[in-house]
């Protein structure tokens, strides 16, 4: 098999060299020429290399945000909030409001201290927030601590909503930030306002605080060194993850892709192949054994494929959804296709990369090539109008400064992707684990997927900029815009069985984002939605706990149902996902193909997993 050359990292040079060979070049204007005189104004109108350079220093301040799209959504704000007194009024209103409530519960639990009795609190936290819980809060002066914070945080709800004339996407913006803003100041987040924490240090002598600072200084030593945090060496791809048995069949500069040992004496026909987002390591779905939807698929008598995607770096900057369409994904297609002759291929997309599957299937509709026998996708969206919070990460302003980080660098790291998604869930990703690790003093043990999570992975310049701006901010796929070759991808040509996978509890691709493939496809489609969030949702193996999901058919030519609609008139089962999708393989299998078959040989490179998925 001829394998194409991989290239090898280019020798260090230093930054300023870096920069300048990366500065661009006034065109040539000696021989003037209308055609030069374009040029130049072309070249005048493109963003200066000091200008790009200076962007990217300073997101290394701002954590990838930018400054000028925050200054703009406050200042929309504040013109506009300046500009309604009504809006004013009602705010100063509920102020006084709240401040009564505030006092006549402490006058009432001034009167009865003597008796023991507690107050029933003026203000409930939400449902999703614990932080306020325990027991000790619940006793003065905390209870009026966290009450105080909890009718403030309404307050602030209520002054940066509902004003009119304001732009929504500038409002959310607003409301998410001041939550951020709220949450660093939370009475949970210091010692002096925490009674868990004083009640911690009483008991163990002070000895949670010392744990906590050593706590502290490792992984701030783990977070300059660039190292992977404490206990990842457990979790080694090949050892202790990744360890279901298969081969590398195929290797090209940007995929390996590997079949899995058949672990059954007879097999379905038609293989299954699964496509992983490019911006996480496969293993997700190859996790521990009892954990692992390939070792689960296999068991189950499929003959599974996975795309492994090679972590980029700065020479791959300008590979963009084009390469990873036909020399990912459609080169992946082609060589099961020519080791399976004569069978269509099942395939599974998570995240974008089911984003990229979607693509492609109405790509191989288009070009009337029938590859595929079914389409499964997982936590993926293709309409993005209404895709969470992370949307507001998404303007003009942001991706811009977003480029101009990625062209310094050539590439977007993982880390500063993960920043934006930990915002999103800032509460239980950020805060509430620096209380406990560096307050309580309790190390949160680390689990296969938490170690996963922690193993970076990079995002070219080119795609970065090509996705976010075409699929996440115009809204391309969805709205039949998108071009391959030249030609417009409309996903109503996707004509062959679908079963979708979404999770209630997803803030990077929320389940009603998801369910608006109903409104595309061009053919039925198996919504099943799970508990979980967007990667333990996923990864919910038979006889995990307290895992339930809902599942139906939405026949293609009946009326459209929402969403809504469809949870209420949907029934809950208890337990995972996987047998039932499993299921619905198997009997599209019974229906399309013939008996099983002895299963296949293996040949070709080295052992899973692979090399790829070890790059750091």
């Amino acid at each position: 098999m001829d394998i194409p050359s991989i290239p090898q990292t280019t020798a260090l040079v230093s930054p300023f060299e870096s920069f300048a060979a990366t500065l661009p070049r006034r065109p040539d204007t000696t021989h003037f020429s209308e055609q030069g005189e374009q040029a130049l104004e072309e070249a005048e109108d493109q963003p200066t290399s000091a200008d790009r350079l200076f962007h990217a220093v300073m997101g290394r301040f701002t954590a990838g945000i930018s400054p000028a799209s925050l200054s703009l959504a406050y200042a929309d704000w504040l013109i506009h909030l300046s500009q309604s007194p009504g809006k004013q009024q009602i705010l100063a209103e509920k102020a006084v409001h709240k401040f009564m409530r505030l006092a006549l519960y402490m006058m009432r639990n001034a009167t009865n201290t003597n008796s023991g009795t507690q107050c029933a609190p003026c203000i409930e936290p939400l449902i999703q927030d614990r932080r306020f819980r325990a027991e000790q809060w619940q006793h003065l002066p905390f209870c009026l601590i966290y009450q105080s914070f909890l009718l403030n945080q309404q307050w602030w709800h209520n002054a940066t909503t509902g004003i009119g004339g304001m732009s929504q996407h500038h409002q959310q913006v607003v409301s998410f930030t001041t939550r951020q803003l709220l949450d660093m100041v939370s009475p949970v987040n210091f010692l002096a306002t925490n009674p868990e924490v004083m009640d911690a240090s009483m008991r163990e002598n002070g000895q949670n605080l010392i744990r906590g600072m050593q706590y502290l200084m490792e992984d701030w030593e783990h977070s300059a060194g660039g190292k992977a945090p404490a206990g990842v060496e457990n979790f080694r791809p090949g050892h202790e993850v990744a360890i279901t048995p298969g081969q590398v069949v195929y290797r090209n500069r940007l995929i390996e892709l590997i079949q899995y040992a058949p672990q059954t004496s007879e097999v379905f026909q038609q293989p299954v192949l699964i496509v992983p987002a490019w911006i996480m390591k496969y293993y997700i779905l190859d996790l521990s054994p009892h954990n692992s939807l390939v070792n689960y698929l296999v068991r189950q008598g499929h003959t599974v494929y996975m795309i492994s995607w090679r972590n980029p770096g700065q020479e791959d900057r300008d590979m963009g959804m084009d390469d990873y369409l036909h020399r990912g994904l459609l080169d992946a297609l082609h060589q099961v296709c020519e080791r399976e002759p004569g069978q269509q291929v099942n395939a599974v997309g998570y995240c974008l990369g089911g984003t990229l599957l979607a693509i492609a299937a109405a790509w191989l509709a288009q070009q009337h090539q029938k590859k595929l026998a079914s389409l499964t996708l997982l936590a993926a969206q293709t309409d993005f109008t209404e895709a969470g919070e992370l949307r507001l990460f998404i303007d003009d302003s942001q991706l811009d400064y977003l480029d101009d980080i990625m062209w310094n660098q050539g590439y977007l790291d993982n880390r500063q992707m993960a920043g934006a998604f930990q915002l999103l869930r800032s509460r239980d990703l950020i805060w509430s684990r620096m209380v406990n690790q560096y307050l309580l003093g309790q190390r949160e043990k680390l689990t296969d997927l938490m170690a996963w999570n922690a193993d970076a992975t990079r995002m070219p310049y080119r795609m970065q900029s090509e996705y976010l701006r075409k699929l996440f901010l115009n809204n391309d796929l969805f709205a039949g815009r998108f071009k391959i070759g030249g030609r417009p991808l409309a996903l109503g040509d996707i004509r062959i069985p679908s079963f979708v996978v979404a999770t209630e509890a997803d803030h990077v691709a929320p389940w009603h984002s998801v369910y608006k493939l109903n409104l595309a496809i061009g053919a039925d489609v198996t919504f099943l939605l799970t508990s979980g969030g967007h990667n333990a949702g996923i990864t919910s193996e038979p006889g995990h706990p307290r895992r339930r999901y809902r599942v139906g058919l939405c026949p293609h030519g009946e009326n459209y149902i929402d969403p809504d609609r469809w949870l209420e008139t949907t029934p809950e089962n208890a337990g995972s996902w996987w047998p039932a999708w499993a299921n619905w393989l198997a009997h599209g299998q019974k229906k399309r193909s013939a008996k099983p078959i002895p299963p296949p040989e293996i040949s070709g490179l080295p052992a899973a997993p692979g090399e790829y998925v070890l790059q750091k």
